[in-house]
């Protein structure tokens, strides 16, 4: 396999012009550094969301994310996970008290609604439809019933984003890939073609695990396969465009090195 002769349409990094090098770096280093920040959002978003190391993340982490504890409050795994930062430690121990105490009225007017007024009313104050509305004792009250997860709207419209996003980051990833000299070609042709295949597994487990929670496994499983396929497009085209010598197939076309 590795003697499979090249195609004729196909061209080495070598053999294009420097200023489509050029592009194809910054290309890669700004999408390296958005896919590292993309990992660490969503690193803190989900490590802890099952109330254990906040450092870790774990399927369990996972499955209380987009199932729910069924045990909990809305709010309270919130606080727990990606709002953990947005309230200071006392406060958050104050609002999961008074939640798990039955979000009794009295509470919220004393206690409550003081600390959400001042820390969340900014973002929640009903004015964003994708975010919970905390104004108003009613409102809080809903987020205060048992915790069902991620709802199949939110799941819809993070669906969308993912699916869009993702095609695009892989498919520029794939296009400059292409370029590079692998062996055997079947091996690079699963390498482009199994990020496609992941993000679609990845966001269809999203709904199966409020079904069957050991889908939150094959959540972990796709975003990792995405993740090894994005490190290894990189690598291998950074270093293939600077660092390596021109493979000897591509030097005996005879054709000139742009």
């Amino acid at each position: 396999m590795s003697d499979v002769p090249l195609h004729r349409l196909y061209r080495h990094y070598s053999e294009l012009p420097y200023s489509q090098r050029v592009l194809y770096t910054a290309t890669l280093l700004v999408l390296g550094l958005g896919y590292l920040f993309a990992l660490i959002y969503l690193y803190h978003t989900y490590a802890g969301r099952a109330g254990g190391n906040p450092m870790l993340l774990t399927y369990q982490d996972l499955v209380v994310a987009y199932s729910g504890s069924g045990k909990g409050s809305r709010l309270e795994s919130a606080l727990r996970g990606p709002m953990s930062s947005m309230l200071p430690p006392d406060e958050v121990t104050a609002v999961i008290a008074w939640v798990q105490d039955g979000a009794k009225r009295a509470g919220y007017d004393k206690d409550i609604k003081p600390m959400l007024d001042k820390r969340c009313m900014s973002c929640h104050d009903g004015s964003n439809p994708h975010l919970p509305n905390l104004s108003g004792y009613d409102n809080l009250k809903k987020v205060t019933e048992q915790d069902t997860g991620a709802d199949v709207f939110t799941l819809v419209r993070v669906s969308h984003i993912h699916l869009f996003g993702l095609t695009f980051i892989f498919f520029i990833m794939g296009l400059m890939y292409s370029h590079a000299y692998v062996r055997p070609v079947w091996f690079k042709c699963v390498v482009v073609a199994v990020p496609f295949v992941a993000v679609v597994v990845d966001v269809s487990s999203w709904y199966f695990t409020k079904l069957y929670h050991p889908f939150a496994l094959v959540v972990m499983l796709a975003g990792g396969l995405m993740g090894l396929c994005f490190a290894f497009m990189w690598v291998t085209t950074m270093y293939q465009l600077w660092f390596s010598a021109t493979p000897s197939q591509v030097a005996e076309r005879g054709e000139d090195v742009g």
